[in-house]
């Protein structure tokens, strides 16, 4: 049986528990956070708290979920009232690493318990939340799989420390060259002890130290997308409706979509849409600046920004636009490029988004080299000369994207671990 911990949970981790349940490998989950839609405490929440806190939900019987909920809710809380000290990347109090920590430690502790009340013969922990669950599965004789979301810290830093030679000007967006050598070296040593690793890419798996790729276990096992949505006659759009996509009089709407930082590219969209200046092609970002918005505004000015909002409302901005644009440095698998795809775009990425895979030549959109804002430009130019192909193209994304699902992943994974006869 399998103990799986993820301090806060996402898609990726409810799919592997829907799987690990359906399977019958799920001996227990533990999180800092679980909450059900129906508890009558959550109305008395401020509505962006509430809202934060409904996605906590899983769907697992309460027999399965062990929580540690007081630093996750003493950092959320301190999130809200601004009390940015508490949450510092890396050394706050409540900093999103402290909460991991805090998880990985409880389920560390807990494992002799765990091994007898629940038969646990492997741990599954995620990269930042690992170590001492790994430590103290290693003295117990269990098996431990490792998932990296991202792609492993030591091919990051190097990308990143290049993009700060190449655009200085965008060393204040460049987050993850702030890690502290203390949780670089605790990056490394979760890697070391873990006996399977799980990559969402062959980027992310290419990433890996060569003795990790060739002495470990290693899956690849692409994320799930969301349902297709068709687009109506009439996309709704910010601004009121929006005349179909292929009226010559509408602009071509290229999407930029996730934190506003050079990890995805930024700059080299910017310097892109520089040599691209047309008329007829506008370019809309959404997501969160990382540093005020007068800076984006000098090396670029003329695109339309969008802020964060729920996810059924950003389905609804991709569907006002015609292309998603993701030009990434370094990345895992970005869950965007599935959502648009889903919606209807095709796209123009690099292979360090890890989707790859996803590209269909000229049929669901355009594989560009990293730190190219020529051959983005290109391509630009390429879908604003081409209207016509757009529908078609449309199509081919939708169901391109709709062959990856959240089961096949679970799956993939399930298989990967009975190769390696993981015992149940």
């Amino acid at each position: 049986m399998i103990l799986l911990s993820h301090p806060t949970g996402n898609n990726f981790s409810r799919a592997l528990l829907a799987g690990l349940l359906k399977a019958g490998l799920l001996g227990r989950f533990v999180t800092s956070v679980a909450v059900k839609e129906s508890a009558g405490w959550l109305n008395g929440l401020p509505s962006k708290l509430r809202g934060e806190l409904l996605r906590r939900k899983f769907d697992l019987p309460d027999s399965f979920i062990e929580t540690h909920p007081l630093r996750e809710l003493c950092r959320l809380a301190a999130s809200k009232s601004g009390a940015r000290f508490l949450t510092r990347h890396d050394t706050g109090l409540l900093s999103w690493n402290s909460v991991y920590r805090g998880v990985d430690r409880a389920v560390a502790r807990g494992l002799p318990r765990a091994i007898e009340e629940h038969q646990i013969t492997a741990v599954y922990a995620y990269e930042d939340g690992a170590l001492e669950t790994f430590r103290a599965a290693r003295r117990l004789g269990l098996e431990r799989i490792y998932d990296l979301p991202i792609a492993y810290w030591e091919t990051g830093r190097r990308l990143m420390a290049e993009e700060q030679e190449r655009v200085p000007a965008w060393r204040i967006t460049l987050e993850g060259m702030q890690d502290s050598e203390t949780k670089l070296r605790a990056k490394t040593e979760e890697l070391d002890l873990a006996n399977t690793v799980v990559c969402p890419s062959q980027f992310v798996y290419d990433s890996l130290p060569e003795s990790a790729r060739e002495n470990k276990r290693c899956i690849v096992a692409p994320f799930g997308s969301p349902p297709p949505r068709q687009r109506g006659p009439n996309a709704p759009s910010p601004g009121g409706d929006r005349a179909p996509q292929l009226q010559a009089s509408a602009p071509l709407r290229i999407l930029f979509a996730g934190s506003m930082t050079q990890r995805k590219g930024l700059a080299d969209l910017f310097a892109a849409m520089q040599l691209v200046r047309r008329r007829d092609v506008q370019l809309v970002v959404f997501g969160s600046p990382v540093a005020p918005m007068a800076f984006y505004r000098r090396e670029f000015s003329d695109f339309v920004y969008e802020a964060p909002r729920p996810h059924k409302e950003v389905l609804r901005l991709m569907e006002t636009c015609d292309v998603l644009v993701l030009p990434s440095i370094v990345e895992g698998r970005a869950l965007v490029q599935q959502e648009a795809m889903s919606c209807g775009l095709p796209l123009i990425i690099t292979p360090n988004t890890g989707g790859e895979d996803l590209i269909e030549e000229g049929r669901t959109g355009f594989l560009v080299p990293i730190r190219s804002p020529e051959a983005i430009a290109e391509k630009v130019h390429w879908f604003a000369d081409h209207r016509g192909e757009l529908e078609a193209m449309r199509e081919h994304a939708r169901r391109k994207a709709a062959e990856l699902t959240w089961s096949a992943y679970a799956n993939a994974i399930l298989a990967g671990m009975a190769e390696g006869q993981l015992r149940s």
